[in-house]
C-alpha cells in the first residue's frame, strides 16, 4: 500500500490523497516462494522419471539361451529382469526350447 497524493480530476473536482493498493489481486510477497516450490517439485520429479527408466536388468531373450534350463534358472533367479522369457505369464521360461 502506498499513499496517493490529492488530485484534480478533468472535470475540475478534488480528490482527497488517499492509501491506494498499488498491487494487483494475483500480486503478493509469496509469488517468489510459490514459483521456487513449483520449480523444485518439477526438478525432482524430472530426476525421479529418470532413475527409475534406467535398468540394471540385461535385455536377453530366449535366443541367447542354449538350453530351456539355463533359461529357466536365470528366470527364477530374477523374474523381475527375465519376465520377457515367459510369454503367457505360466512360470515357465522360453517353452519353445528343447
Amino acid at each position: 500500500m502506498g499513499y496517493r497524493r490529492g488530485y484534480y480530476r478533468k472535470d475540475g473536482t478534488y480528490v482527497q490523497g488517499h492509501f491506494a493498493n498499488n498491487r494487483s489481486k494475483f500480486s503478493n510477497k509469496n509469488n517468489g516462494c510459490l514459483l521456487l516450490i513449483l520449480i523444485l517439485i518439477a526438478f525432482t520429479s524430472i530426476i525421479s522419471c529418470s532413475d527409475s527408466s534406467e535398468s540394471n536388468c540385461s535385455t536377453k531373450n530366449c535366443d541367447d539361451f542354449k538350453s530351456r534350463a539355463e533359461a529357466q534358472s536365470a528366470f527364477e533367479n530374477n523374474k523381475d529382469c527375465y519376465k520377457n522369457l515367459d510369454a503367457d505369464g505360466d512360470g515357465i521360461a522360453c517353452e519353445n526350447l528343447k
